[in-house]
């Protein structure tokens, strides 16, 4: 079992930049890929980025290649999404994911533990 805790969310203008934190409880956590995904009222839950278990492969959506960057400490258990350049539409409550096997995983279906979720709005 494992518990996903994140932190970091919260309001911000346009062109600013946030650091979300996800601390995940066991011993375990190096065995998990994880995954940042987000959902925005009247849409569908969508992934940001993913990372393999020991960050040496990641994956980001289109639409912020170039302005986030996920990456993770498995010697304190979390995993971090980098937001930078934020813009409006990046408005949205992020949730953070782990993922069985280790290896990167982008649909929402393989991820087996998933956080309460942590609201970032972005003001133009």
């Amino acid at each position: 079992q494992v518990q996903l805790d994140e932190s970091g969310g919260g309001l911000v203008q346009a062109g600013g930049s946030l650091r979300l934190s996800c601390a995940a409880s066991g011993r375990t956590f190096r065995t998990y890929a994880m995954g940042w995904f987000r959902q925005a009222p009247g849409k569908e839950r969508e992934i940001v980025a993913a990372i393999s278990w020991s960050g040496g492969s990641t994956f980001y959506a289109e639409s912020v290649k170039g302005r986030f960057t996920i990456s993770r400490d498995n010697a304190k258990n979390t995993v971090y999404l980098q937001m930078n350049s934020l813009k409006p539409e990046d408005t949205a409550i992020y949730y953070c994911a782990a993922a069985r096997g280790g290896y990167i995983a982008t649909m929402s279906q393989t991820y087996d533990y998933w956080g309460q979720g942590t609201q970032v709005t972005v003001s133009s």
